[in-house]
């Protein structure tokens, strides 16, 4: 039996940014075993070749783009060159970032995910940009980086058009291509539901009435190919745009709770506090930026 990937979530993601990218330089050997994101993550490769365990073996070369969807398991390592060698060198050199999917759906824009739905399909995972689109797609993750080092107010419409932009063009490098016929399989179709539906009343027999199986076999199914149970996969959806909501809207605690799913405001308090080591209205005093507009003082218990 396959080991367990384990789950990965701090990577890219901020604090409760929808977006953020990072430019990595040198190389790494493979981890001991796969990892899984919470989010869908895309790479540039600038400079030299990168090898990819993804549900089969890829070589990720100069203007080539590597996807991997939330929840695909996968381990990336530098090809012919150790983690000292590739250091020394720079033998490797892309751009990356990491993009919360249901904070997307909840804008109306998951079609700007289409990239990674072929992949969950069965589509190539690395594919190729044309060179005469290279210096411009380069361009937009160096502002993109930018935005993401600099937080003010405007940052967040600047890093949500950028990542627009982004994934116009990888989508321009896909639209020649059939798509495949869905094939994922459970664990995809489950996810592929939570991450569409995790913002209204879901819950886990929902999730599985959706794929045709019973809910312990679609739990046992996420957690071993994800690290990461089917109701896991829910809460983390939720907290993600929770996060997203106390950082650029005024709305309050007990709104927002509503939004992402918790009739019961106090539950929602609860979850994120055990996510988050702290209230939502005390993580969100704590990680605002820019001008901050009045927020009205929550009733007792929704603090």
């Amino acid at each position: 039996m396959p080991p367990r990937p384990t789950v990965r979530d701090d990577a890219f993601l901020d604090a409760g940014a929808l977006v953020a990218a990072r430019r990595l330089t040198g190389g790494a050997s493979a981890p001991h075993g796969p990892v899984t994101h919470g989010y869908a993550a895309l790479s540039f490769q600038l400079r030299g070749e990168t090898r990819v365990e993804q549900g089969g073996l890829w070589t990720v070369r100069e203007g080539d783009v590597h996807l991997v969807p939330a929840g695909a398991p996968h381990r990336r390592f530098d090809a012919g060159a150790t983690e000292s060698r590739a250091a020394e060198s720079g033998a490797t050199e892309s751009w990356c970032l990491g993009v919360c999917v249901p904070c997307m759906a909840a804008e109306g824009v998951h079609e700007l995910l289409e990239p990674f739905e072929r992949v969950r399909d069965g589509g190539s995972a690395v594919l190729t940009i044309p060179e005469a689109r290279r210096p411009y797609l380069q361009s937009l993750f160096a502002e993109l980086e930018r935005t993401s080092r600099h937080a003010g107010h405007l940052a967040p419409v600047e890093r949500r058009s950028l990542l627009t932009l982004i994934l116009a063009e990888v989508g321009r490098a896909t639209a020649s291509e059939a798509r495949p016929g869905p094939g994922g399989g459970v664990v995809v179709e489950a996810i592929r539901h939570i991450e569409r539906h995790c913002l209204g009343p879901l819950t886990l027999r929902e999730v599985a009435d959706a794929v045709g199986r019973s809910p312990a076999y679609v739990t046992g199914a996420i957690s071993r190919a994800t690290g990461r149970s089917a109701v896991k996969w829910i809460i983390a959806g939720r907290m993600a745009e929770a996060r997203r909501l106390l950082l650029r809207s005024d709305e309050r605690v007990d709104v927002i709770a509503e939004r992402v799913g918790y009739a019961d405001p106090t539950h929602f308090i609860r979850l994120f506090r055990r996510e988050h080591g702290q209230t939502p209205a005390a993580w969100r005093a704590a990680h605002r930026v820019g001008p901050r507009p009045v927020i009205a003082d929550p009733s007792p218990g929704r603090r």
